[in-house]
């Protein structure tokens, strides 16, 4: 019970992060022993066939804009673009007074592109090899980190802008973004032949517990005054 109680499991937000990364991580353990036992290969392999012109598989449907397009949003998850877009948070923060929010960000972040290293390195699942890619690859397959990094950075960033604002509407509208922000680039990495539909699934799995334990971190943290709390709302 004092467990319970320490880690403010009594209360909403704590239990559901928890429980979140509980569902979520054995979820992608789950998928990966699919994953290494063949399982996942065939339903993988209709979904990428899908999505490609049968009389060319370097083609994918649909117009050529959309093709494109898919490259614009899979940029959206690179590690250039998250390791700017955490940065610029940062400085944000650090400007704002919240010097120790914004090294918590980078941390969880950071944290997780390493996780996400680690995790291509043991399973080192080999690229699709099934149609052309619409891009250059450089790493292994499973977990896809461009899947992966997306919904640390953006859902990680959408809770927090989420507890600033005390509007409803807003908070919905920042979460939506940043699970539509992380959908999309995954479905861009399955468009371009670069990942197996189970590499993103994976993806998703491990960065969305990744996100959820490193908001139950951020709420005990809090709780101590070891990270700023989030602003109050404004008077009428």
């Amino acid at each position: 019970m004092r467990v319970w109680l320490r880690f403010r499991l009594n209360e909403v937000g704590p239990l559901v992060a928890l429980l979140t990364v509980s569902t979520l991580g054995y979820g992608f353990f789950a998928l990966a022993q699919e994953v290494g036992e063949g399982s996942t290969e065939a339903l993988d392999r209709k979904i990428l066939l899908s999505l490609r012109n049968p009389a060319d598989l370097s083609d994918p449907i649909g117009p050529r804009w959309l093709e494109e397009t898919m490259r614009d949003i899979t940029g959206l998850g690179s590690v250039f673009t998250i390791v700017f877009l955490t940065g610029a948070v940062a400085a944000y923060l650090a400007l704002s007074g919240k010097l120790r929010i914004g090294a918590f960000v980078i941390g969880a972040v950071g944290g997780g592109e390493i996780v996400s290293t680690v995790l291509k390195l043991f399973y080192h699942r080999p690229r699709p090899d099934l149609v052309p890619h619409g891009m250059e690859v450089f790493t292994a397959s499973f977990p896809s980190g461009h899947a992966m990094m997306s919904a640390i950075a953006y859902l990680t960033l959408a809770t927090l802008l989420a507890r600033i604002d005390p509007r409803r509407r807003v908070k919905a509208l920042v979460l939506f973004l940043g699970v539509a922000m992380t959908v999309l680039v995954g479905v861009s990495r399955v468009y371009l032949g670069v990942h197996w539909p189970s590499d993103v699934l994976a993806g998703w799995c491990v960065g969305a517990a990744w996100a959820a334990l490193c908001w139950f971190v951020a709420l005990q943290l809090q709780r101590r005054g070891e990270v700023e709390a989030p602003d109050p709302p404004p008077r009428a």
